[in-house]
């Protein structure tokens, strides 16, 4: 994750981490640009070697992503896929509807016709969207949760795939699967679902039931959702849309590019709200887009070089002689002296799952900042939530938040990488919050029902605003009036070399492991393996003192691990905090 570089947050120290790529953060060119007809060519062309870890079906926490140029995401994949989904849903007796969703990524089309293929083949009982449009991550979430409430005539639980790899490059190819909860699938399931698609694919195949797509999109079995139409009519339930429409709050949305582009046109013009779509342009090349930190062109809102088109149209008084002379070309630029044109700026990745919040006074927000004030906010103005309800954060959250839950008088609830871990609570009202420092999160209805179990990027956008409407206050400004009661903290992530069988090592420690007894001259107060919140491993290490913290988790992709660190001491004892950590880890699985 990038971060924001602020007086309080320490971004990629430059003794651990590549520098920032030099045209970071202006327009893409075209020479940066992937070759469409390369990208889809590929899709079907090139096969899979099921005897390659590189080019195997692997489930993230996100779902299998990869690349058909790299052989990691072809029509192979999608239809194994696909169909260990409809096999797992056999033998977990799921008969309702399964419900699909599909973002603005150039393989995601192609990767919807061969998941319908199998589908039809199977005689799966299947629904799209009725518009013929790209949905977002958290629009299938909140259909599955209202068709399994009783709202639709399912026969059986309803469950969902949507086909987006989120922010990651055009180059990219994303497939996951939500069962009947809506949220993300855990590990049991996903196990599952990738072991058995490798069977497929090592056998060539030759047990996926597939009929030709022109069948497939005549199949009685495939029916039609209107998507959008239920999660903007339902807003009201979870936001105080009037508060926003009644301050005459000023929205930009950028959808960069996403499956957002018509559900934030649609949501101006259905709840009244001053809302302009900055950017309605989709192109699944991306063209439009600036290049974030390395250089490539990546759609992460919570990313200062991936969001400076929108930073800099919302910076008053900016000059444009600022290197960045290729973003600052649009019309709407704020010109030296001028007022911003919005109250609140928004962005979302192309899957809309994340949240990007820009503001005239505080510039993008670092993601862990706003999730303070998004807790603090909701927890004081919600007055039906359960009072017994927990705050949810990721171990590698602020812990700013731990301090804002402490001021509430509600437990904390920290809970392993990965938002699947707080679909529990969201479901039940003992979690009626859950956010994750990559910039993800969500929260119930106003009467404590589930409103989505996956993270909700239009959700948490549209939440700024109200939080503006109701208290006057930016969340930027009402940041710094947190971190005046609470402290400021430095955060940041760096990552450290590290053999597989080191990394395997980190993945497996115990607390007793560790040694030291001190952190940066503090005295070590935990050594964690497992979250507090669940008992569930962490799959590495986190030490905590008094006013810092820092954990360690192995790369899934990389020979690297990654150290999270956090200091409300100051970005000197930060890195000081970063380099005992790296010691204390290097001992341990050397």
């Amino acid at each position: 994750m990038s971060e924001q570089s602020t007086p309080e947050t320490v971004q990629n120290p430059a003794e651990t981490v590549p520098p920032a790529a030099e045209r970071a953060g202006t327009r893409a060119r075209p020479e940066d640009l992937v070759d469409l007809e390369a990208l889809r060519a590929a899709y079907f062309a090139q096969h899979p070697d099921p005897a390659d870890p590189g080019q195997k079906v692997s489930f993230g926490t996100s779902g299998h992503r990869g690349s058909s140029l790299k052989t990691s995401f072809n029509e192979d994949h999608i239809a194994a896929i696909t169909q260990a989904i409809v096999e797992y849903r056999a033998e977990q007796g799921i008969t309702g509807p399964l419900l699909m969703g599909k973002d603005t990524h150039a393989l995601s089309g192609p990767a919807q016709d061969t998941a319908l293929e199998v589908l039809m083949g199977n005689g799966v009982h299947t629904l799209i969207d009725s518009r013929g449009g790209f949905t977002p991550t958290p629009a299938v979430s909140h259909a599955i949760l209202v068709l399994n409430a009783g709202a639709g005539e399912p026969s059986g639980a309803a469950d969902g795939i949507v086909i987006t790899p989120s922010h990651n490059p055009p180059t990219d190819g994303g497939f996951k699967y939500n069962p009947p909860h809506g949220g993300p699938a855990d590990t049991d399931a996903t196990d599952w679902i990738a072991a058995r698609a490798n069977e497929l694919l090592a056998g060539g195949l030759k047990d996926v039931q597939r009929i030709p797509l022109e069948q497939a999109l005549a199949h009685e079995a495939l029916g039609r959702y209107d998507f959008r139409d239920r999660y903007v009519s339902d807003l009201p339930q979870v936001l105080d849309l009037a508060a926003i429409r009644e301050a005459g709050i000023r929205i930009g949305a950028d959808p960069m590019g996403g499956a957002s582009v018509e559900y934030w046109a649609e949501i101006a013009e259905r709840h009244g709200l001053d809302l302009t779509v900055v950017n309605p342009k989709v192109d699944p090349q991306w063209g439009f887009m600036t290049l974030d930190w390395d250089g490539k062109v990546r759609m992460d809102c919570s990313s200062p070089h991936a969001m400076a088109s929108l930073i800099e149209r919302m910076t008053p008084g900016q000059s444009t002689e600022d290197g960045h002379d290729d973003v600052a070309q649009d019309p709407e630029h704020v010109a030296p002296g001028a007022a911003a044109p919005f109250d609140i700026a928004t962005g979302n990745d192309a899957d809309a799952d994340r949240h990007g919040i820009v503001t005239p006074d505080g510039g993008l927000m670092n993601p862990n900042h706003y999730l303070s004030v998004a807790i603090d906010y909701l927890y004081r103005n919600r007055p039906d939530w359960p009072a017994s309800a927990a705050v949810g954060k990721t171990l590698v959250s602020s812990s700013m938040i731990d301090r804002v839950a402490a001021g509430l008088g509600r437990d904390l609830n920290e809970v392993p990488v990965g938002f699947k871990w707080f679909v529990p609570g969201l479901l039940e009202g003992t979690g009626v919050f859950g956010g994750e420092e990559s910039a993800g999160a969500s929260f119930v209805c106003f009467d404590g029902s589930p409103w989505s179990t996956d993270k909700d990027g239009l959700l948490l956008c549209l939440l700024a605003a109200e939080i503006q409407a109701v208290t006057g206050t930016s969340p930027s400004q009402y940041y710094a009036e947190l971190v005046e009661q609470y402290g400021q903290p430095a955060y940041a992530r760096i990552d450290a070399a590290a053999t597989p069988e080191q990394k395997a090592t980190l993945k497996k420690l115990s607390p007793q492991d560790v040694t030291a007894d001190t952190l940066a001259g503090e005295p070590i107060t935990a050594k964690l393996t497992e979250a507090p919140g669940n008992g569930a491993a962490i799959g590495g290490l986190k030490v905590t003192t008094e006013n810092a913290w820092f954990a360690a988790r192995p790369s899934g992709t990389e020979d690297v691990y990654k150290i999270y660190a956090e200091s409300f001491r100051g970005p000197e004892h930060l890195k000081q905090v970063q380099q005992e950590a790296q010691a204390i880890v290097d001992a341990v699985i050397s």
